[in-house]
């Protein structure tokens, strides 16, 4: 993906990132899924892309992909408080994906 002048937040920053973790042939949705299957090993997971919902918001950059809701059920969170959950998810997302999202609603169990 070479961009010749970049428009959007969402391009300088993988301009900034020099695209490292990014695979531009999947959607956020798809590396969102993509990580935590590979972290936790989930017996339920549904990520939800709502940036539909938010477009115009201060948060939208145009991409359509700023706005996620994502439902996991996993035995390795079940032991965790509501924090320590939370924080592995986002540990387990990693800067790159967090990075390039507005809004990420959890629903944990």
């Amino acid at each position: 993906m070479l961009l010749a002048f970049p428009t959007r937040r969402r391009e300088f920053r993988l301009l900034a990132k020099g695209l490292k973790g990014v695979d531009i042939n999947m959607s956020m949705s798809d590396e969102i899924k993509h990580k935590l299957a590979e972290a936790f090993a989930p017996d339920y997971l549904v990520v939800t892309n709502d940036s539909h919902r938010h477009a115009g918001h201060s948060g939208d950059d145009g991409s359509g992909e700023t706005h996620f809701n994502v439902k996991i059920r996993a035995d390795a969170l079940a032991q965790m408080n509501r924090v320590a959950r939370h924080r592995a998810i986002h540990a387990a997302l990693g800067p790159n994906i967090i990075a390039r999202i507005h809004a990420l609603a959890l629903d944990v169990g």
